[in-house]
């Protein structure tokens, strides 16, 4: 399958801002407390279920994975940028991190459990959602769990310059609809089974999106 464009973007720009993002970006521990819950649910759901492990794909530096982990998740991180699966390996040498792409994702059919995509898909066009999403229900196994959260909005389009420090970018981001998401989770053969908007609040200009998703038992 030949890589989308939009990836070198994405990576180059993430290998180019992956110290600053480290050091910059809040830990869940500092996170809003339903944020925090909402991750701790994700946790419960797929420890509950024991379907196999759970992907934290976009993992950047691996400061989720590893709060996955400390809640009882056989969690490991994927990450299409070298840079931060690099920093992921040297911060947290007792996980798993992988070089990866989520529209080929280097997982087997039915292996897992669980996916988090945890503000992670913004940067995918809207056009090739339906391709990730398919990479979900693949890798799923049959009762296996997804959540995604992410800045949703009315499809606007973000093409920053510069990021994280000041450091140049050239990725863009799109902000979808929230009901669009849905869709296309159900067109791709996963129940959409909760959804959480928030409005823009303090220290955020964007609303956000959480939803949860799992693979059917049945064909």
């Amino acid at each position: 399958m030949t890589e989308p464009s939009y990836l070198a973007a994405v990576r180059e720009s993430y290998d180019t801002v992956a110290a600053d993002y480290a050091a910059r970006v809040k830990a869940p521990a500092e996170l809003d407390p339903l944020s925090r819950a909402m991750l701790g649910t994700f946790a419960e759901v797929v420890r509950t279920a024991g379907h196999g492990p759970v992907a934290d794909l976009g993992c950047g530096p691996g400061k989720v994975t590893a709060h996955l982990a400390g809640l009882g998740v056989p969690a490991f991180g994927v990450d299409v940028s070298p840079k931060m699966i690099e920093l992921a390996r040297r911060d947290r040498p007792g996980l798993r991190f992988t070089v990866g792409s989520m529209t080929a994702l280097p997982i087997g059919d039915g292996e897992l459990g669980g996916i988090l995509a945890y503000y992670s898909t913004h940067h995918t066009p809207p056009e090739t959602l339906p391709v990730v999403f398919a990479e979900f229900r693949r890798t799923l196994a049959p009762g296996g769990h997804l959540m995604m959260a992410g800045h949703v909005g009315e499809g606007e389009l973000l093409r920053p310059t510069r990021a994280y420090g000041g450091h140049p970018v050239s990725y863009e981001s799109h902000l979808v609809e929230p009901d669009r998401i849905v869709t296309l989770l159900e067109q791709a053969g996963l129940v959409v089974t909760a959804r959480l908007l928030e409005e823009p609040g303090e220290g955020s200009k964007r609303a956000a999106g959480t939803f949860f998703a799992r693979k059917p038992e049945g064909p």
